[in-house]
């Protein structure tokens, strides 16, 4: 049998048994469904709410509340909005339970379009400043014959890539 039934508070659960390892325990969607479930029942019972008051102000039947909490229906993100505003909550109280916010990973900077530009800082805006000023001297017939080699040797270069 894959499935163990386990009473936990009153909540029926039946959490996957893992075969191969038996010791460790997969959550499944349905344990993520009792988990917002439970914490939505919570923050209604802290403001000292019913599932009738839910539905009154969100508009969901108070049969579908119920579901909810129970973990038995999945609520889409427009309803989990309907839930927070019905509860003054903001929307991360759903899943975090703490009355700060989740502090977010250090996340790298992405560079922006300016910064990946070749010659925009550094070396790279010295050597492009020389050849501008090298350039500006040449004569117009020497200077298309550069840029004719230099677009040689582009095509070149893409394609042995």
């Amino acid at each position: 049998m894959p499935y163990a039934t386990v009473r936990v508070s009153g909540i029926v659960q039946r959490p996957q048994l893992n075969l191969i390892r038996p010791w460790i325990r997969v959550a499944t969607v349905e344990d993520q469904n009792v988990v917002i479930g439970q914490r939505l029942r919570v923050l209604r019972e802290e403001k000292k709410l019913s599932q009738g008051d839910i539905e009154k102000k969100t508009g969901l039947l108070r049969c579908y509340v119920s579901r909810v909490e129970n973990g038995h229906t999945v609520p889409a993100v427009e309803t989990l909005e309907k839930f927070a505003r019905a509860l003054e909550v903001p929307m991360y109280r759903l899943f975090y339970d703490s009355e700060e916010p989740p502090k977010l990973p250090n996340v790298l900077k992405r560079k922006s379009a300016d910064d990946i530009l070749w010659g925009n800082s550094g070396k790279d805006a010295r050597i492009l400043a020389t050849f501008c000023r090298l350039f500006g001297r040449m004569k117009e017939g020497d200077l298309g014959l550069v840029l004719l080699m230099a677009r040689k040797m582009a095509k070149q270069k893409a394609g042995s890539v």
